[in-house]
């Protein structure tokens, strides 16, 4: 049985996943990519934050309405990150896919109890409220965030 689907058996209340949250794309330049997302594709921003602690700019795509999923185009802006040495190493492209969760800190104890490969030992402040990364080398060659949105 994997982590994920025996969740309801675990002593918190609800789901662990509840949506996919947003699937995130390494950019070298945000207004460049903006041209296509923006202005083919028709998706406006409903913001663009810089992240200095995360040495990261975001830009958010929403879809599918209210509720619904976003894309979230990041462009590292110090060379020393996690995201820029990913973007030199695999080029633009997926970076991660977020998928929320009601209770972070829950999620996290229940992810480690069952010995899932999770790169924060506690949950991080990101641009939608507080999540946690699981490594790729435990979650089948794809970087997974959970968030708890603000």
């Amino acid at each position: 049985m994997s982590v994920l689907s025996d969740f309801s058996t675990a002593n918190l209340p609800g789901k662990l996943i509840t949506r996919i949250d947003h699937v995130a794309l390494v950019v070298r330049n945000i207004d460049e990519a903006l041209g296509f997302y923006r202005d083919v594709l028709g998706m406006q921003p409903s913001g663009i934050k810089t992240l200095p602690a995360e040495g990261v700019r975001i830009a958010f795509l929403p879809s599918g309405g209210p509720g619904g999923s976003e894309i979230e185009l990041v462009e590292p802006l110090d060379p020393t990150t996690g995201v820029a040495q990913f973007l030199e190493k695999r080029g633009e492209g997926l970076h991660h896919i977020c998928l929320e969760t009601p209770d972070i800190d829950a999620a996290l104890a229940y992810l480690q109890a069952r010995g899932a490969r999770v790169i924060d030992s506690t949950p991080r402040q990101a641009a939608e409220g507080r999540a946690i990364f699981l490594h790729p080398k435990g979650t089948h060659g794809v970087l997974l965030e959970l968030v708890e949105r603000a």
